[in-house]
């Protein structure tokens, strides 16, 4: 197989997150109805099972050689620099640090890394509204998943899964007390949504509004 075969299969064919079988699974099953009803419905079902299957997509990364850098945990774009306390609801300081916000359309991959390597010290979920992800109140009012870590320095480090208008379902891999490895994943979330870190104090991110982020890759922070 030459470089351009296999160029194309990873493109066209990416490893999936084990999570999105059963969905593929479920859209193949309909796609097959819809043919034996009308054969161009049942086209039309095989393009939105593809369609699933890349969503659920999850190749590998490649991390910064630097590991002093937090890398993005989400694929997405950079919406929202803002500094703020990390939430109440983790017990951390009041403190406002710097927050990232990174927004995954559902075109992104959405499986979530961690951003550093150290220990989940705790994690809580809140329900909440679906509010249009790229708003600053959808940090307050969405449904999300949070997640407060120590790093291998001592650091306190926050990041939070946020539902958005098509997301349902915040999925955590993770549980407190568990130490993973930057770039590990820790989640993932179906169909659109965000994910916001919270940077240590005095930790300044290196990114930009409108920044193109790749989870796992992409330095957020020198910590």
């Amino acid at each position: 197989m030459n470089n351009l075969d296999l160029s194309c299969k990873r493109f066209l064919f990416p490893p999936m997150h084990p999570e999105g079988v059963r969905f593929v699974f479920i859209a193949a099953a309909v796609a097959v109805a819809a043919a034996a009803y009308r054969l161009p419905l049942g086209i039309a079902g095989l393009l939105l099972t593809y369609g699933v299957y890349l969503f659920f997509r999850d190749p590998d990364r490649v991390q910064p050689s630097d590991p002093s850098f937090a890398v993005s945990p989400a694929d997405g774009i950079v919406c929202l620099l803002t500094q703020t306390p990390i939430p109440s609801e983790l017990g951390a300081a009041d403190t406002p640090v710097w927050r990232v916000s990174v927004f995954m359309s559902v075109l992104d991959v959405h499986v979530n890394r961690m951003p550093a390597t150290g220990t989940i010290d705790k994690t809580h979920y809140i329900p909440g509204k679906f509010l249009n992800a790229s708003l600053d109140k959808a940090s307050t009012d969405n449904e999300r998943h949070l997640y407060l870590m120590r790093t291998e320095k001592g650091q306190t480090l926050a990041f939070v899964q946020i539902a958005g208008l098509i997301a349902r379902r915040i999925v955590c891999f993770v549980n407190e007390g568990q130490t993973l490895a930057r770039g590990e994943r820790f989640g993932l979330i179906r169909f659109g949504s965000r994910v916001d870190v919270y940077l240590p104090p005095g930790v300044e991110p290196c990114v930009q509004l409108g920044q193109i982020m790749v989870a796992g890759e992409t330095p957020v922070a020198r910590l």
